[in-house]
């Protein structure tokens, strides 16, 4: 294992959701607040940043070519060379106060994303996903903030995080349907590792998570809860992680800089950076999104 190290020096007031496109060996990752896509290619070790027309929450790959985003404002299609987007629904347009936070695609090219109240005021998000035929369905509510998403290899699981709650929950997954059922906590987070936030699964199974006021990130064992080790990062609010590289065996992750105090800035001098690390396994391809 290496330790992370800073590939982009972005300053992103809320880096996030960092998706790996196998056929282009890019990474796709957002800054939430700066209303802000990047697109980094390692082998050039180049960011590009291209500004959207919305609150960004999460983006993934289309199988036909281009981005699908869950923004402020609902899904969208979204062109990765002008930002334009394609708005497809918006399943909270009678909740202003709510936004997107993360989202990924299933096995079967689904996507998942939840949403959160702005001023995280508790219970008032919902977890969807969207359709390769554009349908959305709401699968879970009362949700305080959606996050951290991951499916077993093989199918039968998936894992989910709403944060306050500091817990890592499985359910049983129906992949042909589409369906969760039998909600259960894998793993508790203790208070003094920080807050669990975004997440991503590795081939064996096993689950990193970033954590939010806990510079660094976790994998932990979802099938006896154990921690399995730790990676500091040097930035307070580690947001998400994702599996890249041709070999799928580099772990990018993303930070955040918002509320970051003078005093503590000058402590944390790459807050909203993109770091990368080589973690000793690979990881899972990521899905694009099939409609």
């Amino acid at each position: 294992m290496t330790k992370p190290e800073l590939v982009v020096d972005a300053h992103a007031a809320l880096g996030e959701g960092p998706w790996w496109d196998c056929r282009a060996s890019l990474l796709y990752w957002l800054d939430i607040r700066g209303e802000r896509l990047h697109i980094f290619d390692p082998d050039k070790c180049a960011d590009r940043e291209l500004d959207l027309e919305s609150v960004p929450g999460a983006v993934v790959g289309r199988s036909q070519g281009g981005l699908l985003m869950a923004m402020k404002d609902g899904f969208a299609f979204v062109d990765p060379i002008t930002g334009a987007a394609s708005p497809i629904c918006d399943p909270e347009a009678d909740i202003p106060g709510n936004r997107f936070n993360d989202g990924k695609c299933d096995s079967r090219g689904r996507l998942w994303a939840g949403t959160m109240d702005e001023a995280e005021k508790e219970g008032v998000g919902s977890l969807y996903s969207l359709d390769a035929d554009l349908s959305c369905r709401r699968l879970i509510s009362g949700v305080g903030i959606s996050n951290g998403l991951a499916w077993s290899a093989d199918d039968k699981t998936m894992y989910y995080i709403d944060t306050p709650t500091r817990r890592v929950d499985a359910f049983d997954f129906d992949v042909e349907e589409g369906r969760i059922s039998r909600r259960r906590t894998v793993i508790e987070v203790p208070r003094s590792v920080g807050y669990p936030d975004g997440m991503t699964i590795d081939e064996e199974g096993m689950l990193w998570v970033a954590l939010w006021e806990g510079w660094g990130l976790c994998r932990w064992d979802p099938r006896t809860g154990r921690l399995l080790e730790r990676v500091d990062v040097p930035v307070a609010k580690a947001t998400s992680c994702a599996f890249g590289g041709q070999a799928l065996d580099r772990l990018y992750i993303t930070t955040a800089s918002i509320g970051l105090r003078p005093n503590r800035s000058k402590s944390q001098p790459h807050a909203g950076g993109l770091f990368v690390m080589e973690p000793g396994v690979r990881g899972l391809p990521a899905v694009p999104f099939a409609g």
